[in-house]
């Protein structure tokens, strides 16, 4: 009787429940949600909260949805419809017919995956760029933005990119140029840019991108893991004995790296689970650089869950990557609970929490620290308010008030997860530092898993070339390291005293100088390197075939100084290092890397579009004693009246400046538009460089002038006067030769790759 009265009472409980509305859930219906020509996936099957997204083949997508979510009262959100019916679309890419001043065929209404364009500028324009592009799977055009242009004004056109519209037409200083991308295109990048002093735009190039456009594995590689290698700067530490050397970067390293993965339920487990691999894939990959930088590592949704605290490396040792690992292991996707919002303002705030105790750590050190941050999200904040506050803070706190000088110290990166990334709001919190880009949008975890793979993947010896250290603290070591490829040569000649010239480190076993500097009869025996710490012996030397300073003795000129350019082979590889770096040089995949250029298409003509773009392209080449000394090589219209003073060298009699100055040389000097220093003597050979992206590209090499301004008590930084000037071997001229025995893969030393 009991047992019948409890089964009564249950039943009466269970009844009014009903009655009174218990909450029970109901699933989203299957309806109407097939796609022609695809299919889709379910994150939590048909179940409240689950996210539906739609799969086509490569080079398609999917229209007029991409993904829909189950909510609570059973519908979807976009709901389904039966017109139009859901279909897998050929790809299209961006209006290209926005080229100002030049043609673009074919001329038509849509441009679909795999069609080809190209570009012709009209008479008295100059292309730069692509010359011909093709339409990707990814939405996005190959190659380089065309631009037909004149260049007569102080910043070289910025051009428009496919999709977009442009005002602004006048490109001298503080002139302002605006973009906004056409219909359901998004503008990602700057949205306004400026003409600055140093003849560069501000801002970063906008890209115009349809709501199913992602990035390459090789772009975001390249343009992002650029950004990163600058930060991955070894301090070098000597122990006891001057041969053992330890490199690390522990209590007094300089970079701190903070890794916020969203966890919300926008965001389903499959990409949480990918992206712990990715996020444990990148610390392994920068621990391969022997550096160990300082992490903050944590998960947010509605709230912040902790992995790894930066304050632990101040406070403590700090815990070991494999301690690292195993904490991301350890935080399953189920442990957020109902933990569903995403606080994207939250998690801005736990950074810039843990940016101001490392200020508490010592105001001088934090001055030198480098804090990158990477978030993985959709950017689909629906809680906390608007991210962009704490990012503000973040920037006010790093910046100083010295925006100009403290910017590199801070870059925001973001990653596009999932199949609806709110591309605006992401792209107004990230950094725009000027040329580069801090938003990526992924296909997949997967393709940013081959991202990593490829970033910081330096299997060549060689290296990163032109990274240098571009602050001076007084020491030696530190003005050592602000140019790591300097070489100077010491050349025993046998009948006459010895030479002294300058040159620079190409490759680890290669050091780049002028033919002049060596006489008939010399020996390698009689040579000396000498690279800062390390003293080099020389195996041969390598002058260009070309070179004859005698050959047009009988047209009225004494010293004909064309091709001269010659290669210094070492003994052995000097060792790599903070201290000694090769320097980059024009057309290989290395400096590609450093300008920030990506894929198979890439050429040597971009880089001297790149390098050599402006009229007055401003350049440095060094002192012996290590003084940097600016000048402005004169490109375009600016060279014809800078190489005509090539006729007054001395017993020079030729009426043809283009007799004496061929197509091989850079010419630089004068006082237009300001004054340039002048070559001295043992400054032969040098490089001349230009800086990009922190890094050193060399583009010519110090020949010979058409005066000596130079004495003894004033040989350091000597002014140029109107018609005094220096002539540079152009390295984009003598690529065969460069390519001969620096590319040459079938010897004991490590080759550089040439481009086409």
């Amino acid at each position: 009787m009991a047992y019948s009265l409890l089964c009564f009472w249950i039943a009466v409980i269970t009844l009014c429940s009903a009655a009174q509305g218990a909450p029970s859930k109901k699933q989203c219906s299957d309806a109407n949600l097939a796609i022609d020509g695809g299919h889709y996936v379910l994150s939590k099957n048909y179940n409240e909260g689950s996210v539906l997204a739609y799969r086509c083949p490569h080079g398609y997508f999917p229209y007029p949805d991409k993904s829909r979510r189950c909510l609570g009262n059973g519908m979807w959100k976009p709901s389904p419809r039966k017109k139009p019916r859901m279909e897998c679309r050929l790809v299209t890419c961006p209006d290209p017919l926005v080229l100002d001043n030049g043609s673009v065929f074919p001329n038509q209404e849509r441009y679909y995956l795999n069609n080809k364009t190209t570009y012709e500028c009209f008479s008295e324009y100059t292309l730069r760029g692509s010359s011909s592009r093709v339409c990707q799977a990814n939405g996005k055009w190959s190659g380089g933005t065309p631009i037909c242009s004149r260049d007569t004004d102080y910043c070289h056109d910025p051009g428009t990119p496919p999709g977009a519209r442009r005002s602004g037409h006048i490109f001298n200083i503080d002139d302002k140029v605006k973009y906004r991308c056409e219909g359901k295109l998004t503008l990602v990048g700057s949205k306004e840019r400026t003409c600055q002093q140093n003849g560069e735009w501000s801002g970063s190039e906008p890209e115009c991108y349809y709501d199913y456009t992602y990035d390459t594995p090789e772009d975001v590689a390249e343009r992002f893991g650029s950004s990163l290698k600058n930060n991955l700067r070894e301090e070098e530490e000597e122990s006891q004995s001057q041969h053992e050397k330890k490199i690390r970067l522990d209590k007094s390293g300089n970079l701190n790296i903070y890794i916020a993965l969203d966890a919300s339920d926008s965001i389903d487990e499959e990409h949480f689970t990918k992206s712990k691999e990715v996020i444990k894939k990148l610390i392994d990959k920068i621990s391969d650089y022997e550096v160990s930088p300082k992490y903050q590592i944590f998960f947010f949704a509605t709230k912040v869950t902790e992995i790894v605290n930066i304050a632990d490396f101040y406070r403590e040792k700090g815990p070991t990557l494999d301690e690292i690992k195993d904490k991301l292991d350890v935080f399953e996707f189920e442990a957020k609970g109902n933990d569903a919002g995403t606080n994207i303002a939250q998690a801005f705030k736990t950074i810039l929490q843990s940016i101001s105790f490392v200020k508490t750590q010592g105001e001088k050190q934090f001055l030198n620290v480098s804090h990158v941050i990477l978030m993985f999200t959709d950017g689909g904040a629906n809680m906390g308010g608007s991210p962009k506050p704490k990012v503000e803070q973040i920037k006010d706190l790093i910046y100083q008030g010295d925006r100009e000088n403290r910017e590199k110290f801070l870059d925001i990166y973001v990653f596009g997860l999932g199949d609806d990334v709110w591309k605006e709001e992401i792209d107004e919190y990230v950094t725009h530092r000027d040329g580069e880009k801090h938003f990526f949008i992924m296909q997949d975890m997967q393709e940013l898993s081959k991202t990593f793979d490829e970033m910081l993947d330096e299997s060549n010896s060689v290296g990163l070339c032109g990274l240098h250290k571009d602050f001076d603290d007084g020491r030696q070591s530190t003005i050592v390291r602000r140019q790591p490829w300097l070489a100077k040569i010491v050349v025993t000649h046998k009948e006459s005293a010895p030479s002294n010239c300058m040159g620079s480190l190409v490759t680890p076993r290669f050091i780049l100088t002028a033919a002049h500097c060596f006489k008939f009869g010399d020996v390698a025996e009689g040579m000396m390197v000498d690279l800062g710490r390390y003293r080099e012996k020389v195996k041969r030397y390598i002058p260009h075939p070309k070179y004859n300073t005698t050959s047009k003795v009988h047209e009225g000129i004494p010293e004909f100084y064309d091709y001269d350019v010659a290669l210094i082979e070492l003994v052995r590889d000097v060792h790599v290092s903070v201290d000694t770096r090769p320097i980059c040089i024009p057309c290989t995949t290395q400096t590609s890397g450093a300008l920030k250029l990506s894929g198979s298409a890439v050429t040597c003509k971009q880089h001297e579009q790149i390098l050599l773009k402006n009229q007055y392209e401003r350049a440095t080449f060094m002192s012996p004693r290590r003084e940097p000394k600016h000048v402005h090589l004169k490109l375009g219209a600016a060279r014809e009246s800078c190489i005509e003073d090539a006729k007054k060298a001395k017993n020079v009699t030729v009426k043809n400046a283009r007799d004496i100055v061929t197509d091989n040389f850079l010419c630089s000097g004068g006082i237009e538009p300001e004054t340039d220093y002048v070559a001295c003597k043992g400054e032969s050979g040098g490089a001349v460089f230009v800086e990009r992206n922190s890094r050193s590209v060399q583009v010519g090499i110090l020949s010979w002038g058409v005066k000596n301004l130079c004495t003894d008590s004033n040989n350091n930084k000597v002014l140029s006067d109107e018609s005094s000037r220096d002539f540079h071997i152009n390295l984009f001229k003598v690529q065969p030769f460069l390519k001969k025995y620096l590319g040459d893969g079938t010897k004991d030393y490590a080759p550089l790759t040439f481009l086409d």
